[in-house]
């Protein structure tokens, strides 16, 4: 069965996610504060497409596949009408959310999936606006939704189970993976980019080192695992020890940014020092560690050998 998806915000997010949508099949449903908006949308992310083509980024018939599968509809209601899956991506502003999403509740089935695209604003706050609220949940796709894997599921507490599990079906039909997080300030992605891009504001206006020269080590040093493991994969292979003496180094200057986690302490405390134990945050067996650092070293040759084929991004 096809589905049928709405778009309610058809700009750049919202463009790329209906692309994204139309290339694993379904039918899309777009719309914005106009018609002449939307249909002018429609023609941006098409020609958009022509040049994702001609660049070997999407499939050579993804301009006709897109052309036949996304559709502009009159009004927001005339979208979500028929919708089993609606995602509003309009600007971050709550009362504009609530809005959309009082007209949305009001013109969709009952049993319509509701998401929201938002990075910032709480997801139980926006639900305040949705009739039958068990069945709304963030969905969130990252910049450039096209080409970034990873998708944000955020369910709210009164989010129906069943709703979860739908909504990272019809993310996952696309090709990407889902983390399902709480409904908490920032969610996970932003709490974490945010953590870092402070820190290292820290370091500039503190006269450590340059933009430039921080950039490079973040690509270069540990930015350059993180398309393969997280955080607590990699710190397992470093050694929760090694991270735990870190710790205790960072606090002379900076005790309290720096507290050892708790969780940490705990994992040394029972012993568990990562893959050389074979106990940790990740808890690989012991038998799989070879194996582990052997796809490892091939993952981090098999990049370098990407960056250099690609070459320095033209920035300058």
């Amino acid at each position: 069965m096809t589905r049928r998806i709405a778009i309610v915000g058809s700009g750049y997010m919202g463009g790329g996610i209906a692309q994204v949508m139309a290339l694993a099949g379904a039918e899309v449903l777009i719309s914005d504060v106009s018609l002449e908006v939307t249909q002018a949308n429609r023609e941006r992310l098409i020609e958009e497409t022509r040049r994702f083509v001609a660049d070997g980024l999407f499939p050579s018939d993804a301009v006709e596949r897109i052309e036949r599968q996304v559709k502009v509809a009159e009004s927001i209601e005339d979208a979500v009408r028929d919708a089993d899956f609606i995602e509003e991506a309009v600007p971050e502003k709550i009362d504009i959310k609530h809005d959309i999403f009082k007209r949305v509740s009001a013109a969709a089935r009952p049993d319509a999936i509701i998401a929201t695209n938002t990075s910032t604003i709480s997801i139980a706050k926006l639900s305040e606006a949705v009739t039958n609220p068990e069945r709304f949940l963030g969905v969130h796709f990252s910049n450039p939704s096209p080409f970034v894997p990873g998708v944000e599921i955020i369910p709210h507490e009164g989010t129906a189970p069943d709703v979860v599990e739908r909504a990272c079906t019809i993310v996952h039909e696309t090709g990407k993976e889902t983390a399902t997080v709480k409904d908490v300030t920032g969610f996970v992605l932003n709490r974490l980019q945010y953590a870092l891009f402070h820190e290292a504001t820290q370091l500039l206006e503190e006269g450590v080192a340059s933009a430039e020269d921080i950039d490079t080590l973040v690509r270069t040093t540990f930015g350059f695992r993180l398309p393969f493991f997280g955080p607590f994969a990699i710190a397992d292979m470093a050694g929760l020890d090694v991270y735990n003496f870190c710790y205790q180094s960072l606090q002379t200057d900076f005790p309290e940014r720096f507290a050892t986690p708790e969780v940490l302490s705990s994992l040394i405390e029972q012993g568990k020092m990562g893959t050389k134990s074979g106990g940790g945050f990740t808890d690989v067996p012991a038998e799989r560690i070879p194996d582990l650092i052997a796809w490892r070293n091939r993952a981090y040759v098999k990049l370098s050998e990407l960056m250099k084929e690609l070459g320095p991004p033209p920035m300058k």
